[in-house]
């Protein structure tokens, strides 16, 4: 209140100056139906008669208003929720013609607002629309149909549109390509299909996530769509992509990055490698794996493989068949300087953002449509997103091997 200008606070004071507070209790002002509610219900109504003054021309019981084509035809009453979740019951005013339109108060809009911001808040966190009526019945006591809830989140459409497409910088040291398999109906049937999450990060060491795909099946085709679809967002260079076996891929991004080095990504090899570890064993097995990846030569990285296999053969022998059917694709890794190694294997941006992404679909065993999908995962990024305010351990000394590696290709800052 004290940051009020003076003649707003002068406004203010002669308003209550009009209200009688002597022997009020608090609850007669602040309570369920105080005061306050009260006020609250007739500022609103103000409001709404402001603008029917301004859709007729003229304000009420003004003669400018006679033989004007148009007039106030009385009320309708409604119900609605404020973000401090008080339910108001206002009269909104109507006209003969039916043309007015609240600003206010929009028309079959039960909630102001802030209170569209608390649905669509509900939904990043994955809860269904079932759960979400069943909120709001529990806490404010209004009927919400599914149909109105998707209408207040089809508003994230446009904004996923927006980010999908909003200009990207020129170059990118890292780029990890990460999948999940997700249902979806489409034409009356659920079909499973992989969403494709392109998380890079750019030259400061601060994680970024370039764009969402949808695809039944994957192939270069596919990735010369993604790829030329980043390149035309203003991608000019790609340092390192790091990848998991996705067909077609290296042959796309030689055709559109001829320059990229494509890597075997570590991140995925550990989770595939750990996804049947007991938990018993899960910090005793990753200990010896990363002797493997983070070894100064791929011939004593070889050599740590061959002592895991030792040790784990009898309970995991399929981890060190991975690793081994996998060293020639591996053997690129070894060939960086360790700042290089450290900054793609230590940073959990995939997990991380992996755990939040999969945290929203637990209770989405399948999305009614794809438009569903990119607006749960869009708002799940744009959360996750909001704690990458720091660059990753160690960038600034993997910065200067990244210089030395790559030369010109890397910008000045």
């Amino acid at each position: 209140m004290a940051n009020r200008k003076p003649k707003e606070k002068d406004d203010i004071d002669r308003m209550l100056e009009c209200i009688d507070f002597h022997g009020m209790t608090a609850d007669e002002v602040t309570g369920q139906d105080g005061l306050l509610k009260q006020l609250s219900s007739r500022i609103l109504e103000k409001m709404l008669q402001a603008e029917m003054d301004e859709h007729l021309g003229y304000e009420k019981n003004s003669n400018a208003g006679d033989n004007s084509g148009d007039s106030r035809n009385g009320y309708s009453e409604k119900t609605v929720i404020t973000g401090d979740d008080r339910k108001l019951d206002i009269q909104v005013p109507r006209d003969r013609n039916g043309t007015y339109e609240p600003i206010a108060v929009p028309k079959y809009e039960k909630r102001l607002p802030l209170f569209n911001d608390q649905i669509i808040s509900m939904y990043a966190f994955g809860m269904t629309c079932r759960d979400i009526q069943s909120h709001l019945k529990q806490v404010y006591g209004v009927d919400v149909s599914p149909e109105l809830i998707t209408r207040v989140t089809d508003s994230v459409m446009e904004d996923v549109k927006d980010w999908q497409s909003r200009p990207l910088e020129k170059s990118y040291p890292i780029l990890y390509l990460d999948a999940l398999r997700i249902n979806s109906r489409q034409d009356g049937k659920t079909q499973n299909k992989a969403l494709y999450v392109a998380l890079a990060v750019n030259f400061e060491g601060r994680k970024e996530v370039l764009g969402l795909w949808l695809a039944e099946n994957e192939g270069a085709k596919f990735w010369m769509s993604v790829l030329t679809e980043l390149k035309n967002r203003g991608v000019e260079d790609i340092l390192i992509a790091c990848m998991d076996g996705l067909t077609g891929f290296p042959d796309a991004v030689k055709a559109v990055f001829p320059n990229t080095r494509v890597q075997l990504c570590i991140v995925h090899m550990i989770r595939n490698s750990t996804k049947f570890v007991s938990y018993k064993d899960l910090k005793e097995v990753c200990a010896d794996l990363k002797a493997v990846y983070s070894a100064p030569t791929e011939a004593s990285g070889r050599e740590s493989l061959e002592r895991f296999n030792e040790k784990w053969k009898s309970k995991y022998p399929m981890i060190y068949k991975s690793w081994d059917t996998r060293w020639a694709d591996l053997a690129e890794f070894y060939k960086y300087p360790d700042e290089i190694r450290k900054a793609i294997y230590t940073t959990n941006a995939i997990e991380s953002l992996n755990f939040q992404l999969r945290k929203v679909t637990r209770s989405k065993s399948t999305f009614p449509n794809d438009d569903a999908i990119f607006k749960v995962m869009y708002l799940a990024i744009r959360n996750a997103s909001q704690k990458w305010t720091m660059p990753i351990r160690d960038w600034g000394a993997a910065m200067n091997q990244f210089a030395i590696v790559f030369g010109e290709r890397v910008p000045l800052l």
